[in-house]
């Protein structure tokens, strides 16, 4: 009778560990990022008609106190992701996070602070456009670049405008949806005002705005206990605004308004492609 409890017990394993490597090629197979596929089934894909790209680019740079140093390329994932997903034809490339972020030599902007990285803007922009160009030669016909940083995006209009010129002749075509930046200052600054929230503490960098949306994107990039150092300690620790009343209910209202932005203006700018 032991034997037999000792048999059905293995063969009970056996089937559960068969159904989560079952669970996770699916997963993987389902997947809208490129790193998790194979060649094959990313060509695969491309041949089905997912034939659009998105290029996220995120940047490694201080945000207060409270806020983890990879802010941007967290969210520009998830949200690149969101918006493949509503696409429906889309696919999502690597995170770029190496990005311009202020001189060295004096240290400027973001670099005065410890964990910045940057790049010169010569730099950044060869990256894109290597990156463009890679994905038209595996068959992609457009690539999509989108920003969760403010301070580049003058280089994806330059890059995306340099790489048509070049495949004038080409069915490809890149694209800088500045959209997706757009709809994270305005449109959500409203939207955070209709609630109450007082331009002081919306701020420009890492006050409740930046806060809440990080925090509806990821909860683990946000040190609760740190909202009320970064509000008092301001520019100089590196905080613009007030992040002490930041939720990630508020933080949705700019999800939910980046998501919409970009999708429309991917539609806009591919459908006359498809």
């Amino acid at each position: 009778m032991a034997g037999s409890t000792r048999y059905l017990v293995r063969l009970l394993l056996a089937v559960l560990l068969l159904a989560f490597a079952l669970d996770a090629r699916q997963a993987r197979a389902a997947s809208v990022f490129v790193e998790d596929l194979t060649w094959t089934e990313l060509r695969d894909d491309i041949l089905a008609g997912k034939t659009t790209v998105i290029v996220p680019i995120g940047g490694t740079e201080q945000s207060g106190p409270h806020l983890a140093l990879g802010k941007h390329n967290v969210r520009v994932k998830a949200l690149a992701q969101k918006i493949a997903v509503t696409l429906g034809n889309a696919l999502v490339a690597p995170v770029i996070a190496y990005v311009p972020e202020g001189n060295v030599q004096p240290p400027t902007s973001h670099m005065r602070f410890p964990g910045t990285i940057t790049v010169p803007d010569a730099t950044f922009e060869r990256l894109l456009e290597s990156a463009g160009r890679s994905f038209k030669l595996h068959g992609f016909r457009d690539i999509v670049f989108i920003g969760d940083h403010g301070g580049y995006q003058k280089s994806l209009t330059a890059v995306a405008q340099r790489l048509n010129r070049e495949w004038a002749a080409t069915p490809a075509r890149a694209h800088a949806i500045v959209e997706y930046y757009q709809a994270s200052t305005a449109p959500y600054s409203q939207a955070l005002r209709s609630r109450g929230i007082r331009d002081d503490e919306i701020g420009a960098h890492a006050g409740l705005a930046d806060t809440s949306l990080a925090w509806a994107v990821d909860p683990a990039l946000v040190r609760r206990d740190k909202l009320a150092a970064g509000a008092a300690g301001g520019a100089a620790e590196g905080v613009t605004g007030d992040p002490r009343r930041s939720a990630a209910e508020l933080g949705q209202l700019g999800v939910d308004a980046i998501v919409a932005a970009a999708v429309e203006a991917i539609k806009r700018a591919t459908v006359r492609r498809q």
